[in-house]
């Protein structure tokens, strides 16, 4: 596919959110100051959400069982089954310490270039979308950038995309939403293993946002 000459070219900005919007390493770090007074069972539940959620990133649905079912799910359900505890205990610490409490830091460290970049895009006109691989809303009014974004595609969420990135499911399904062609949408994210082969796979041009 041939690329476009500038970003401004793009119709469509499709932003991953987690280590792009905002800076990882100081939240990650705060978090796990916070994490030290949670107890044994929340860093046990934690811990396993986040392997599970990098196993099912590496090998995707395993049956037509697991296609029926969002990511997000399966990966609470996996927790639950090595952790030992009811899914609803798993949900509960899930959403409280790696969503709730994340989001006192998240304004903080932003990253105030990017978003003002994404501002300017949106009110000349293009279109714009959030897609992560877990839910974004809460995170999104954290931040308070809800208004920047016109469409959001999470797991976790309505109408999720089944698969994980690297599975182009998610940017298609903004394209769709938003109702641009592939070769017409930049995506935007933090990790080429992820966010980049994502976007190949869609047939969508990547920018990575470090540092």
């Amino acid at each position: 596919m041939k690329a476009l000459e500038t970003e401004d070219s793009y119709q469509a900005w499709l932003v991953d959110l987690d280590g792009t919007l905002y800076h990882a390493l100081p939240v990650k770090v705060c978090m796990a100051a916070e994490l030290i007074f949670a107890g044994p069972r929340v860093w046990r539940i934690i811990s396993h959400f986040r392997v599970a959620h990098e196993e099912l990133r590496q090998r995707g649905p395993q049956s037509e069982s697991d296609a029926a079912v969002c990511s997000f799910e399966r990966q609470l359900s996996i927790v639950a089954n090595r952790a030992g505890y009811d899914i609803e205990i798993v949900r509960s610490a899930v959403m409280k310490w790696m969503f709730e409490k994340p989001g006192r830091w998240l304004r903080l460290f932003r990253r105030r270039g990017l978003l003002e970049e994404i501002r300017r895009h949106h009110e000349s006109g293009g279109k714009t979308a959030i897609v992560s691989d877990y839910p974004a809303r809460q995170k999104l009014a954290a931040l308070g950038v809800e208004p920047l974004f016109d469409c959001v595609v999470a797991n976790g969420e309505v109408n999720p995309p089944i698969e994980l990135k690297p599975a182009p499911d998610g940017f298609l399904r903004a394209a769709e939403l938003l109702g641009v062609a592939v070769e017409a949408c930049l995506v935007l994210g933090d990790r080429q293993d992820a966010d980049g082969k994502a976007a190949e796979a869609a047939g969508m041009m990547f920018r990575h946002v470090a540092g």
